[in-house]
């Protein structure tokens, strides 16, 4: 069985050269404040007390990437059978008002399989966006229609604030066009990277709000399925921002489709079972373990031992495959918690939801109301120098990317996308001049 799936998704797996895990980290075993606010830890002086974190991105892999081979295994004729994709539940809405015409198309922020994401600037109220850009093209061929109308669904439903807004779509002829926020800051990788490793305190400030969001998402029937530091983006003001809605999917039960980043994968996902939200708990563990020692638990750098065969391998033997450094007790006690093997006795999973998660000592110190509030500083702010600045993100070669942006012509994927024209109620109207 590992073996069928590892040869469905081994391209999505990067093994990025890193050292061998040969020192321990520093203990930090006393009960601390909430993070006071920092402009170095970026440059804290690390070098010799931790193991190097990853140095590239990692790559995930889709629904579509997994089911390439559909129908050919017993697995899939069930997934085909029980698998539905039911639309996410949404009222009717209006008609919106955004068009390519009201936007002024700066740079690249990123790129992925299906389009580009631009950072914009109204040309009305001089507002800065990020605008992602999917081709329907690519969108058709690869039988995501559905999904992509869902993502879209989810996210106008989705109000947060650790989860970025989407305030509207449009369409033209080639494209599909989400305007989400700029989230000026970066990625929570870019950092980590350049930080190598977290303190105890900031790396719990930023699971404590992974947890909120997470929880908002559940409360929605929302399994988000594809947590890791790159998909959190760092706010102006240092909170975080959770996006890339790609994966996520409305499971008011459970689902079946193998999806997400192979280092975060949760053992019953690994071993083609049903799963629910619970994987977004299992997830969260990996990212606080990741945060506090530089890699995540089960990676591996050894001939032999990093690739995905052997990843999965350690992923489903749980925590006897776990290396453990010098870490702090009560983060130890949730990192287990969050990766139990049996879904059914996953903290966030139990009677008490996402109580329990709120609940551990390790959050002992957290007011849960004034996080939410952003009412607490965060740990790191970073420097952003005016509303547009987009120097956290790296630079892509633009190659013409916005040439056919707007032109008219024939649409043949026309009626597919039928509410890819709407702008929230409670977005920045155009019109209105921003100060």
């Amino acid at each position: 069985m590992l073996r069928k799936m590892t040869d469905k998704i081994n391209g999505a797996l990067h093994s990025p050269k890193r050292d061998a895990f040969s020192v321990q980290q520093q203990q930090h075993q006393q009960a601390v404040a909430p993070p006071t606010p920092t402009d170095s830890l970026a440059t804290l002086s690390v070098a010799n007390t931790h193991r190097p974190s990853i140095s590239t991105q990692r790559t995930s892999f889709s629904e579509a990437e997994s089911s390439k081979q559909a129908l050919h295994s017993d697995y899939d004729r069930d997934v085909a059978m029980h698998d539905t994709n039911p639309p996410f539940p949404y009222p009717k809405r209006d008609k919106g008002r955004y068009r390519y015409v009201d936007f002024d198309f700066l740079r690249t922020l990123g790129t992925g399989s299906f389009g580009r994401v631009h950072l914009v600037r109204s040309k009305h109220n001089q507002r800065f966006y990020a605008v992602k850009v999917l081709n329907k093209d690519k969108i058709v061929a690869h039988k995501q229609i559905d999904h992509t109308n869902n993502e879209m669904n989810m996210l106008l439903a989705v109000q947060h604030p650790f989860i970025v807004n989407l305030w509207g779509t449009f369409q033209d002829a080639t494209n599909l066009y989400m305007v989400m926020d700029f989230v000026p800051g970066g990625e929570l990788f870019s950092l980590l990277r350049r930080s190598n490793r977290f303190p105890e305190p900031v790396a719990k400030f930023y699971a404590a709000e992974v947890a909120l969001a997470l929880n908002h998402l559940h409360t929605l029937d929302i399994v988000y399925r594809d947590l890791k530091p790159e998909n959190i983006l760092l706010a102006r003001d240092g909170h975080i921002k959770i996006a890339d809605f790609g994966f996520a999917k409305y499971v008011p039960t459970v689902t079946w489709t193998l999806c997400g980043t192979p280092d975060y994968l949760a053992p019953e996902v690994v071993n083609q079972r049903r799963y629910n939200k619970s994987v977004d708990w299992y997830a969260l563990g990996i990212l606080i373990f990741e945060m506090l020692t530089g890699l995540p638990p089960f990676h591996r750098t050894e001939p032999g031992e990093n690739t995905p065969m052997a990843l999965y391998g350690r992923i489903q033997e749980g925590e006897r495959a776990i290396r453990w450094p010098t870490f702090p007790p009560l983060a130890r006690d949730i990192v287990l918690r969050f990766l139990e093997q049996d879904p059914s006795k996953r903290f966030g999973n139990l009677h008490n939801g996402a109580g329990d998660v709120f609940g551990h000592v390790w959050f002992r110190e957290v007011d849960w109301a004034r996080l939410k509030a952003r009412e607490i500083t965060a740990p790191f702010v970073p420097k952003v120098a005016s509303p547009g600045d987009a120097r956290a993100f790296e630079a892509y070669a633009e190659d013409g990317a916005t040439a056919r942006y707007g032109e008219p012509a024939p649409d043949p994927h026309g009626t597919l996308f039928p509410d890819f024209d709407y702008t929230a109620p409670d977005a920045p109207s155009l019109r209105t001049p921003f100060f």
